[in-house]
């Protein structure tokens, strides 16, 4: 009896053992299986994809100080010595992160005499009406959207898309009264470090 007792025992025992080796591979199939399926993976978002991966001038312009401006719209408008220059965007936005780096080369030739001005859409707060001295009062609803402000506060160039270096270019030029590109001398980056912007000859 003892002896029968005691198998009966150790028969419970190893079926317990086998039914916890048996959750616990369950459970590892399971958590394995999710991980190859994608449930726990991470997102993945490219320069002509829609996702969001991040701030898109430290990304694709290599300008993460342009974010968030240095001065205000309204105090950028009191300055008549200075045009400005505005972008309207979104991170996750294959149009704006193609453009990024057009807004950022922009910088790089009239960065020290103009001020730039890049808005993420979803800081603008939405109310019924703005003043002429708020972004929102200019942000016509798409991305990206670029608007050049004279001297005088005059609206010089306002485009939404993808628009050229050149087309911002021509009209700083001309409220520069700068020759135009194919009478002047090409300016050219001296690539020292990766925050160098000085332009030379």
């Amino acid at each position: 009896m003892q002896n029968r007792i005691s198998q009966l025992v150790t028969s419970t025992r190893i079926k317990r053992l086998g039914q916890t080796v048996l959750l616990r591979a369950v459970l590892m199939v399971s958590l394995v299986g999710m991980l190859v399926l994608g449930v726990a993976s991470p997102a993945i978002a490219l320069l002509t994809d829609d996702h969001y991966d991040g701030e898109i001038f430290s990304l694709y312009a290599g300008n993460g100080y342009l974010v968030p401006p240095k001065i205000s719209l309204a105090q950028a408008l009191q300055r008549t010595d200075y045009p400005a220059v505005v972008m309207f965007y979104i991170d996750d936005s294959r149009d704006c992160k193609e453009f990024a780096p057009v807004f950022s080369t922009v910088e790089a030739y009239y960065g020290k005499v103009i001020d730039i001005l890049p808005f993420r859409v979803d800081s603008i707060a939405p109310k019924d009406s703005y003043e002429p001295t708020e972004p929102g009062y200019y942000y016509k609803g798409m991305v990206p959207q670029t608007i050049v402000f004279g001297k005088d506060g005059r609206i010089l160039l306002d485009e939404i898309g993808n628009i050229p270096y050149e087309r911002m270019d021509d009209v700083l030029r001309e409220e520069f009264d700068l020759l135009p590109r194919d009478e002047s001398v090409e300016l050219k980056r001296r690539v020292v470090n990766e925050i160098n912007t000085e332009l030379v000859e």
